[in-house]
């Protein structure tokens, strides 16, 4: 196989000089500068290698990882580094990286993947799946993972939007393959021989030379447009991010902890987190797909079985966990993004585990992490998603005119830094519209940064409902719509109107017995917004769409409203 892709040049590259925390103007609360007109982190900086420097991910994640025990310089850390939440099955640190060098060596010996080539990952969550990231990684290889769900159709797209010429998969997704791609069935006695006879042939990870401006992971994102884009993230982006969680650690990780993955591992989140289990020297406790088919009750108990000190969550997993009876004495913290959180069950939720930090973060396929709490009374600004994260600038931008806004202001929030995404992977127009000259990549989302340096995300642009001459975003109405009593779940969509253009029409589920009635609903939003920001038609559904993170599906919510009567203005 030849090489396929190792470097795209992108806007992305003209990024600012590293953040200076020295200059006078800029505002120690919220990290206002006024001479840039952004934002800079509140973080301390975190020192990461000479940009120029070869070095791959998995290199540098092994590095860390002989710095992550407790015992002695060098050893590796005596808990095992994954553990299987169904079967209790584990991987323990020195076999994890034995594996990871058999492979890549047989990766590139006997099924000839070489640096450059870009593997497509269709393949539920599995021990072996990190083993298999890692050894592609190290050898230069592009890892690009996509849901196993998707139908046939949907993954010829994305491979051929990737430009894979090897796949692995298992036998029961490896039909939706194309015809003709040379694939590795991770589920079969031949995957498991590159494993066990690769041992002869380890690989010397540090002979292989990478580059952390080459591209390490094709992920899939409709970032701010409906079409499906490859989104190509270096070497360096996933070396930031980790490093940055690395320098948050006040003391060497004990062998007793443990984070529970919920997050499926082809997902952004998922992804990263199994990929910084391994460098911080963490015990990852894996929801596999067996374990993941006992829905929420499952994760829960898993997280009780194995005492874990911090787990990752959607919005909806959290909402959940509300309801469930474990004590969960272990938990320390859950990690939180990929959508809204409401007010009401933010606050069921402390009320139910007072001792959990509830960390919510926002984060971009494109930009990585953006930002995230880090203590206890950051997770007290309810409705934030954490301040701005180190090594990261941001700058709120007026989405019409292009001006720079300051604390409190709304607009398009816009980042740099050396997390973001190289680009779009064959999408000259997309990189352009999404990249201005000075290197901020444009994320799409209504925000704003308070005077404590928070950042509150309102809603995405696309999605905003033009009233008159007023911009109402759906995000903000939903948490109204979901604080009020017998409303179990909400949705806010525009509605064509002859005189207004649109008005904002909520889409509701009640609860069980429930006779609220659509007025009642519309008076009591319209005594907590401004007037041009009411609901003028209401909807019951039966359920919101929504994705596996707990994003509403705004494209399917107009499939909703040819099934149910909608109410007279």
């Amino acid at each position: 196989m030849q090489p396929a892709l190792t470097h795209l040049s992108s806007p992305r590259e003209k990024m600012a000089a590293p953040i200076s925390h020295s200059q006078p103007d800029v505002h120690g609360g919220s990290g206002y500068c006024a001479t840039t007109r952004s934002f800079r982190s509140l973080r301390p900086p975190v020192p990461l290698p000479p940009p120029d420097a070869p070095l791959s991910f998995p290199a540098f994640a092994f590095s860390l990882l002989h710095q992550s025990s407790s015992r002695a310089p060098r050893l590796l850390p005596a808990g095992p580094a994954l553990l299987d939440a169904a079967t209790g099955e584990a991987v323990s640190f020195p076999a994890f990286l034995s594996r990871v060098r058999a492979l890549a060596g047989a990766l590139r010996s006997r099924v000839r993947v070489y640096r450059g080539d870009v593997a497509f990952v269709l393949s539920p969550t599995r021990l072996d799946v990190p083993v298999l990231y890692f050894a592609l990684l190290s050898i230069g290889a592009v890892v690009s993972p996509a849901n196993p769900a998707l139908t046939a159709d949907e993954v010829s797209r994305l491979v051929s939007l990737s430009g894979a010429c090897v796949a692995f998969a298992v036998s029961s997704t490896a039909a939706k393959l194309p015809a003709g791609l040379p694939t590795v069935l991770v589920d079969s006695p031949d995957f498991l021989s590159l494993l066990e006879d690769g041992q002869g042939e380890e690989l010397a990870l540090d002979t292989v030379v990478v580059r952390q401006s080459e591209t390490a992971v094709i992920q899939y994102s409709s970032g701010t447009t409906g079409r499906v884009k490859a989104v190509a993230l270096p070497h360096r982006s996933f070396i930031a991010m980790v490093a940055g969680f690395h320098a948050l650690q006040a003391k060497p990780r004990k062998d007793h902890e443990r984070t529970l993955l919920g997050a499926p591992m082809f997902h952004s989140m998922g992804f990263f987190f199994a990929m910084k289990g391994v460098a911080l020297g963490e015990t990852t406790v894996v929801m596999t797909d067996a374990a993941a088919r006992a829905g929420i009750r499952g994760l829960v108990e898993a997280a009780e079985r194995y005492a874990v000190t911090e787990m990752t969550a959607s919005p909806p997993v959290v909402m959940g966990m509300t309801k469930e009876t474990c004590p969960l004495t272990a938990l320390q913290r859950i990690f939180c993004g990929g959508a809204p959180l409401p007010t009401a069950a933010h606050d069921r939720f402390r009320r139910r585990f007072p001792h959990v930090d509830l960390c919510m973060g926002y984060g971009l396929t494109e930009g990585g992490g953006v930002s995230r709490m880090i203590s206890s009374d950051e997770c007290s600004h309810t409705g934030s998603a954490g301040r701005v994260t180190e090594n990261v600038e941001a700058r709120i931008v007026d989405h019409i005119t292009g001006e720079p806004l300051s604390v409190g202001q709304q607009g398009e929030l816009r980042v740099r830094g050396p997390s973001i995404m190289t680009g779009y992977v064959g999408d000259d127009e997309a990189n352009a519209a999404t990249f201005d000259s000075e290197g901020w990549m444009k994320t799409g989302d209504l925000c704003y940064i308070d005077q404590d340096g928070f950042v509150f995300v309102v809603d995405r642009l696309k999605e905003l409902i033009k009233y008159k001459a007023y911009q109402v975003a759906p995000a903000e109405l939903e948490l109204v719509l979901q604080s009020l009593p017998e409303i179990v779940d909400a949705a806010v969509m525009p509605y064509p109107h002859e005189e207004a253009g649109q008005i904002p029409m909520a889409l509701v589920v009640k609860q069980s017995g429930s006779k609220l009635t659509e007025a009642e609903i519309m008076d009591s939003v319209a005594k907590q917004v401004a007037p041009y920001k009411k609901i003028r038609k209401v909807v019951f559904v039966d359920s919101i769409p929504k994705s596996l993170t707990g994003k509403i599906l705004r494209r399917e919510l107009a499939n909703q409203i040819h099934l149910c009567p909608v109410s007279r203005l």
